[in-house]
């Protein structure tokens, strides 16, 4: 599906969620046929023409402007975060070459750098759909100790599997996962609102399209999530979280990326100083220390992913 196609979706979803009596609209006690606003309601509360809109979430309109844009976010109640997704998906759609397939995902030498600067803290390297390119010990001791350490080395190819992990998969796939955050509903529409942004920047991204898809099928409350379209840029997150090793402890996990937002994220973890929190996360880090303090971890010096 192109931005176009993502755009109608996006705006009907939104749509259908407000109710006449949420924007001061009588209706008279008239039966409804559809749930929320109806477009020529929308239309009247963005200030533009009723087919003008029609045609917009039809994704037949492919040069609305910014004022237009903003006028509907604001007619549907969009926060920040919506706002600018609605930009994304009206703006005109980049083409890639027939049968082209996205460049692999790989660590810069700067993020590789960063990784090592943060080695007493838990962190991990995410790509754009979610991938494990990188962790270091306490990232993958906090986040996924189950799986063998060594396994965002193994992108797979050449038609085989690999072995990387995917943190959609974990939350929505992986019992270890589910059972590691308190609020699991919390991190699964920050895991969703994450992906409905990306999808909205690259929506010809086949094997982001695949993983979606492959979530949908396996996972109702993924499916469930991802027809809502609620977007979420979650950049900062305080989760309560069960560890197996140490405990139940509350992190900040903050997402770290390059200002154009294309590129690999940093996550760390972190807590408040002095916590019981930053006490559970010393004796995670003290207890993923390698026996040899001078050899280099393979997960975050990997040079080839």
């Amino acid at each position: 599906m192109n931005k176009h196609g993502h755009l109608a979706e996006f705006l009907q979803a939104r749509r259908s969620r407000l109710r006449p009596e949420d924007v001061g609209l009588r209706t008279y006690g008239e039966r409804r046929r559809v749930p929320g606003l109806r477009r020529e309601e929308l239309a009247m509360l963005a200030g533009i023409s009723a087919p003008y809109y029609t045609r917009l979430e039809q994704g037949q309109s492919r040069n609305a402007s910014r004022e237009v844009l903003d006028a509907v976010a604001s007619a549907l109640r969009l926060d920040d975060s919506e706002r600018a997704h609605l930009h994304t998906l009206a703006g005109a759609p980049r083409r890639r070459g027939p049968g082209a397939r996205p460049r692999p995902e790989r660590l810069t030498p700067a993020t590789r750098a960063l990784l090592a600067a943060v080695d007493g803290t838990p962190a991990l390297v995410i790509g754009r759909r979610s991938d494990v390119l990188a962790w270091n010990r306490p990232g993958h001791g906090l986040f996924a100790g189950h799986l063998d350490p060594d396994s965002p080395d193994d992108p797979g190819g050449a038609g085989r599997p690999g072995r990387r992990p995917n943190m959609a998969r974990l939350v929505f796939l992986g019992a270890h996962t589910r059972d590691l955050y308190v609020d699991w509903p919390a991190k699964a529409r920050a895991v969703v609102g994450n992906l409905r942004l990306t999808a909205g920047r690259h929506p010809d991204d086949p094997l982001l399209a695949a993983l979606i898809g492959e979530l949908t099928m396996r996972s109702r409350e993924f499916a469930t999530l991802w027809a809502d379209h609620r977007v979420l840029a979650c950049d900062v997150a305080d989760y309560e979280m069960r560890h197996p090793l140490v405990g139940t402890l509350t992190v900040t996990q903050q997402t770290l990326q390059s200002p154009q937002g294309d590129g690999p994220s940093l996550v760390v973890a972190t807590a408040d100083p002095g916590s019981p929190s930053a006490a559970a996360l010393a004796l995670l880090a003290h207890a993923t220390a390698p026996r040899d303090a001078d050899r280099p971890h393979r997960a975050a010096e990997s040079h080839t992913l």
